[in-house]
This record gives structure tokens, sequence and C-alpha cells, in this order.
């Protein structure tokens, strides 16, 4: 399974860094089938930057809905319609995705959500660690603790090819349910929002009380405020934008 950290930023792209959007897939960034892990309103620039074919994106797994980890859905939607792009798309997020997703594509261009379309947008929810079978991967949530109006999910993918397994927080507080969902996975992308705890974020100082508790092969860090993109970063590996990895 290849990683790509499309976007590494929080929600205000502090560090010139795109909001949140990972994407999984075969390694070449143009080829035919791609899975994105949250999809923030900068997606879309950053995907195009990076060699990747909109069209090519089959599933969208969101962890939130907050508009830097779902906003950019309408806006590949829209490029699609525009690009006659005749490959269905699955968007899965918490409940209320689909009257959310709605809402925010009328906002965004008025009369977009209603138009006959050459391909069809199926919007599944998430149930409670309960898995999913997506084209290419297994995707199961874990509730975690982020107020956005809707239940927030951590996910892990499992790949059906090739047994690997990662797994993303999302954006959090500190929650038992980090160690499950990043049980014997080859690769854990944590939020690690501050250098101290702040309410509905992970902090690098709980996260480094915490670390032992996490059974995953490798831990990367993503989703950094300012604050903690100037905080002593050494002992911690730390996502960028177009950043690859291969599991």
């Amino acid at each position: 399974m290849r990683i790509t950290v499309v976007g590494s930023g929080d929600a205000f792209g502090s560090g010139g860094r795109f909001q949140t959007c990972i994407a999984l897939g075969p390694d070449d960034p143009a080829a035919a089938s791609h899975t994105l892990l949250d999809c923030g309103a900068t997606s879309a620039v950053a995907l195009k930057q990076q060699g990747f074919d909109l069209n090519s994106i089959e599933t969208i797994l969101v962890t939130h809905l907050h508009a830097d980890h779902f906003g950019g859905i309408p806006f590949l939607i829209l490029d699609g319609q525009f690009r006659r792009r005749t490959r269905p798309l699955t968007v899965v997020g918490p409940p209320g995705t689909e009257q959310r997703l709605t809402e925010a594509m009328e906002v965004c261009f008025p009369g977009s959500s209603s138009v006959q379309r050459r391909f069809p947008v199926r919007v599944l929810e998430h149930q409670e660690r309960t898995a999913l079978p997506t084209e290419r991967f297994t995707a199961i949530p874990y509730e975690v603790r982020h107020a956005a109006g809707a239940p927030s999910y951590a996910i892990r993918v499992a790949d059906t090819d090739s047994a690997a397994q990662i797994a993303y927080s999302g954006d959090t507080e500190w929650t038992d349910a980090l160690i499950d969902v990043s049980d014997d996975t080859d690769l854990f992308l944590c939020e690690g929002y501050a250098p101290h705890p702040v309410r509905w974020h992970l902090d690098l100082t709980t996260l480094a009380d915490q670390h032992h508790r996490l059974k995953t092969q490798r831990l990367v860090l993503t989703h950094l405020s300012p604050t903690a993109l100037t905080a002593d970063l050494h002992s911690w590996n730390i996502a960028h934008d177009g950043l690859t990895l291969t599991v």
C-alpha cells in the first residue's frame, strides 16, 4: 500500500500546509483508483499539484464533518462533472454526512446538489467498529472525542491485497480508542496538534506519555498547529505535504 500525505496541515494552513488529505492506493498517482482519508477544502488543489487525477478517486473515508476534513468534496464532485467523469464516487462518513454534503454544495455552488450527473455519488455512514469493504480496502471506524456536530472517528484501513494495515486518528483528544485503532498496524498517522493539552485535540505531551501503549510499527504526526510546528520535534516523525510511505 502506498500512502501519500497530500495535505498535512491544520484548518488554517499553518506552515503553508494544505488541509488534511491522505491518499491510499497504487504506486502511480495517476493510476486507476485511489481512496482518500479525509478531503479538506484545499484538497483538489493539493491533489492536482501532486499529480493525482481526481477522476481516479473512488472512495473518500471522512473522519468528521469539519471543513478542513470534508470541505473539498464539493469541489471534487464538481470537477468530475465538468471533466465528464463516469466512475461512481463513494463517500463514507459520520451520521448526517449526506445532508451536510448537500448543504455544503448548495452553499458553495447553488443548485449543484440536484443536477443530473454522469456518475453516481453514493453516501454511506460509519457504523462503530464495523468493517466496511471498499474497492481495495476494508475500513473500520472507531469513535473518538472531537466536537463536530456529529460523531468523529479514527479509521483503520486494511489492504486486502497486501494485508498491510494503517490507522489515522482524525482529530481527537486522547481516548483509549486510539490504542484499539492502532493496534498491530504498520503505520499510525496521528494528530499532533499542540505541545500541551488542548480540548478536542491530541497534544505532544499526552502522546509522549501514552506512546508506549500504541502498538504500531511507525507513528507519524500530522495536523500540527503553529505552536506545535515551532516546538522541539526532534524526537517525532513529522508528516509534510507530499510525503509518501509504503507499507
